[in-house]
């Protein structure tokens, strides 16, 4: 694994100051001079928490309009590297405890996703974790089941890669699944529970397939 530099990281903290700041600020301006009763420091402190993600996601999605991933291989101490450590400290020290536990219910897990970057169509839900909304693509009417996991990276000893995983549409990921970085599904396929697709697989429209590594157990069978 190859490690994040101070540079990054200093300028993630810079990312993270301004965040925090804008919070504070907020709940001082909103509720600092409200009456809230034996309950102010909890709600000051709630209200706080919730202004923190808030402006998380729109720091995030400016610092990615400024600096956005690209895929392929991710070359040592260029911008390409900036954008993708940048991107996994946003997770591991923001979004990471949204996005891997079950304390959010689905429907707004949903909002999640999308504000942070991942396209998802209509009606298209996930009970599991995409760890890279930015580079995930899924139609409408999808289900992704209880713990699946979507990524769209691929670490190798020190190599990074990226690679967008496109999703299409009334496709069923089964609980536990995990869906590795360049993989394409077709509408209307079916990925088992607990299959491990690799990464690169391409699940043509109205598949079946399961294992690990997963395989095509059924062919096509397309509803009219």
């Amino acid at each position: 694994m190859r490690a994040i530099k101070p540079a990054q990281i200093a300028l993630f903290l810079v990312l993270l100051a301004a965040i925090l700041a804008l919070a504070l600020l907020t709940t001082s301006l909103l509720l600092g001079e409200l009456p809230l009763g034996d309950f102010r420091g909890v709600t000051l402190v709630g209200a706080a928490v919730l202004l923190v993600y808030l402006y998380a996601f729109l720091v995030y999605r400016a610092f990615l309009y400024a600096l956005p991933l690209q895929q392929g291989v991710v070359p040592e101490n260029s911008r390409q590297e900036l954008a993708a450590n940048v991107n996994i400290l946003f997770y591991l020290l923001l979004f990471n405890s949204l996005i891997r536990t079950h304390f959010l219910p689905v429907p707004l897990q949903r909002l999640v996703y999308l504000a942070l970057g991942a396209e998802l169509g209509a009606n298209t839900y996930s009970a599991g974790a995409i760890l890279d909304p930015p580079l995930t693509r899924i139609g409408s009417n999808t289900i992704v089941g209880h713990d699946a996991v979507i990524f769209a990276h691929v670490i190798e000893g020190s190599r990074l890669e990226l690679k967008a995983v496109v999703i299409g549409d009334t496709v069923t990921i089964g609980a536990a699944a995990v869906i590795m970085a360049g993989v394409r599904i077709g509408d209307h396929a079916i990925v088992s529970a607990g299959a491990v697709v690799t990464k690169d697989s391409v699940i043509g429209a109205g598949e079946v397939w399961g294992g690990i590594p997963a395989r095509r157990l059924k062919a096509a069978a397309l509803p009219q």
